[in-house]
């Protein structure tokens, strides 16, 4: 009898040692611009999954029911009201949340045509009126938003900003074609200012990276799906488990969703 509990009590030990050997993923709070659809609602569902606090942001005047849902399955979301074109909504934001430690904020917002032509934006017959939306909505708006949340995140445990750049962001070789001219222009300033940034955000602990996440399907009509595109699911995932090992020594890297660095 006083060997069989002796054997139970060396069994139940061990298993609590191996359980301490197991790493555990952290968890905090996220907070996601653009988080409606696409890859901002991936990243809302897969950390709610994880047991993180969301705040889910979006610039509609009613709630997405997309984001609804998610709120009904999770508790733990929070939806806000946030355009990155109002610089004051933005600040508003930001102060409603003062006090409020954010871990982890993913710059996703972001746009690739507001319905323009595709010739608007070719070498030849550029809409020149056009520039300065895609500017306002994929460079500035993040810088805003990296501005006005900074101390937010620098009082956080894991100090992380994350920005959704693409690899039309990179200057180091030649695009396949004089199309995407806007949005191109628009990520390399996104990916500029954000290395630009960086010294300060150091200062706090703070990493900043930007991700091309790659080819990826963010529509709502799987009709309009193209051969190739990659699912959301799939390539939030890879790019989670990159966040999640990203320390102070990763800032300023533009990466794939693997991890690799990608050459500007």
């Amino acid at each position: 009898m006083i060997a069989g509990l002796l054997v139970l009590g060396l069994a139940a030990a061990a298993a609590i040692v191996l359980r301490s050997n197991v790493a555990v993923a952290p968890t905090g709070t996220v907070l996601i611009t653009g988080s409606n659809r696409g890859i901002g609602l991936e990243f809302a569902k897969q950390y709610a999954a994880k047991g993180w606090t969301v705040i889910a942001t979006h610039r509609r005047d009613d709630v997405p029911d997309s984001l609804r849902l998610l709120r009904d399955q999770y508790p733990s979301v929070r939806i806000e009201k946030l355009d990155v074109l109002n610089h004051d909504e933005i600040d508003a934001l930001a102060a409603k949340l003062q006090g409020t430690p954010i871990d982890l904020l993913i710059n996703n917002a972001g746009i690739m045509s507001t319905g323009d032509p595709a010739s608007a934006q070719t070498f030849g017959t550029l809409n020149y009126d056009l520039f300065d939306i895609y500017m306002r909505i994929n460079a500035l708006g993040p810088i805003k938003v990296a501005e006005s949340f900074l101390p937010h995140v620098a009082a956080s445990n894991l100090k992380k900003i994350v920005n959704i750049s693409s690899s039309a962001g990179r200057v180091s070789r030649p695009p396949p074609h004089s199309g995407n001219m806007w949005y191109r222009a628009s990520k390399t300033a996104l990916n500029g200012l954000m290395v630009t940034m960086v010294p300060t955000a150091s200062k706090s602990g703070v990493s900043v990276t930007m991700f091309e996440p790659g080819w990826t399907w963010t529509g709502k009509n799987d009709k309009n799906r193209q051969e190739g595109q990659l699912d959301p699911a799939e390539v939030v995932a890879a790019m989670i488990d990159t966040i999640e090992g990203l320390t102070l020594e990763d800032t300023g890297r533009f990466l794939a969703r693997d991890g690799d660095t990608q050459s500007w």
